[in-house]
């Protein structure tokens, strides 16, 4: 699970370095969100001790960002999506490569 959500962070990163802003490229957009989506998801299979290791880690938070892609998906915000990326990412970013050993 971890390599995915590196994976996953990489590929938003990725996508979001082609555009300027959330929501200016609507391919981009539809592949952050679906990254978001399906990260969300995985880190809700990390383990507890893992979790409980990383308590710094809002993972209830990150965990329940799925269904607000998944369900929510009418009144997501393009604000509140850059925002994700730009404070939330970096810290699970750290914690991953921790686990990871790199």
């Amino acid at each position: 699970m971890l390599e995915y959500i590196r994976r996953s962070i990489d590929q938003v990163e990725r996508y979001r370095s082609r555009r300027s802003g959330f929501g200016a490229d609507d391919m981009a957009e539809d592949a952050i969100l679906r990254w978001l989506e399906t990260l969300s998801d995985a880190a809700g299979r990390l383990s507890d001790d893992l979790r409980a290791r990383h308590a710094e880690i809002p993972w209830r938070r990150v965990i329940g960002f799925r269904n607000v892609l998944a369900h929510g998906y009418l009144g997501i915000d393009p604000d509140r999506i850059d925002d994700v990326i730009e404070r939330d990412l970096p810290p699970l970013r750290a914690v991953v490569d921790e686990e990871l050993g790199e």
